[in-house]
Formats: C-alpha cells, sequence, structure tokens
C-alpha cells in the first residue's frame, strides 16, 4: 500500500465484487455483522471474504476507495465473547459502500436518502445505517443497494 493510506478502525469484507466497509465505535457490532454477511454469503453460492477486522488501511487509488489488511493481522476476526477465528481472506480489496451499525432504540427510523460518510481524509463512501441486531443483515444491504452480488 502507498504511503498515501490511513489506518482507521473498521472492517472490510468482500461479497462477489462488492466492498463493504463496517464502521463504528469498539462494540458497536461491526464485526459480527460482516461475519453475518460472510457467513449468509455462503450458502447462496456468492463469494465471499474477509479483507480486515479491526484495523484497515484505507486509500483512493485511480479513483477508486481500496482498504487493504495490514499483514499481521490477515485472515483473522474477532468475534465477541468468542475469541479469534481464522476466515478465507483477500490483501485487498475495493470498498463501495460504508456499513454503520446503530442502535435500534436510538436511530433515526429512515436516515436520509443518498447519505455518505468520510472513512477518511477527503475519502467519502455511500452510507448505509444497520441495526446492530439485524437478523439477516446481508439480505438488507443487498435490497438497500439493489444487486445481488453476483
Amino acid at each position: 500500500m502507498s504511503g498515501d493510506a490511513t489506518n482507521i478502525h473498521a472492517t472490510a469484507i468482500v461479497i462477489g465484487k462488492t466492498g463493504l466497509l463496517f464502521l463504528g465505535p469498539s462494540g458497536s457490532g461491526k464485526s459480527s455483522l460482516a461475519f453475518s454477511c460472510l457467513a449468509a454469503a455462503k450458502p447462496l453460492g456468492l463469494a465471499a471474504a474477509l479483507v480486515a477486522d479491526d484495523r484497515v488501511l484505507i486509500a483512493r487509488q485511480n479513483g477508486s476507495v481500496t482498504a487493504e489488511c495490514p499483514p499481521s493481522i490477515a485472515g483473522l476476526m474477532e468475534i465477541r465473547y468468542t475469541g479469534i477465528v481464522r476466515l478465507p481472506y483477500v490483501p485487498k480489496a475495493e470498498m463501495h459502500f460504508a456499513v454503520s451499525p446503530v442502535n435500534p432504540a436510538t436511530a433515526e427510523r429512515l436516515p436520509p436518502e443518498d447519505e455518505q460518510i468520510e472513512v477518511a481524509d477527503s475519502i467519502r463512501l455511500p452510507l448505509i445505517r444497520l441495526s446492530a441486531t439485524s437478523a439477516n443483515p446481508l439480505a438488507i444491504i443487498m435490497a438497500k443497494i439493489g444487486v445481488s452480488f453476483e
């Protein structure tokens, strides 16, 4: 990764060819939602892989937003209250959407349309807000962005 990468606290995955960057404070449900998406993709026959959990190197390259895993944590994901698990991973992928876990008790029922978030200095992605307790986050994300991840 080039020297202009920013190390952020996030979880990055790729489902099919769609990169999803889960953002939020520690304990907000980023890893759990990302893991649920990875697990849901397999029975659907979709390619799915972890890029990075907890620390993500994010950069803008050739007009795209890329996420890369620091080598020391490649293929590792922390599942809170369970421990560290080893998962199929790719070391780098393009990111297309940011996903923010929200608390249903305090979140806006209808967030703004076409919302974007700055994930690092001058790097923005379309934002999807998702209940941290969502039973099927991948289905909700697929419905929201209107793709089947093929």
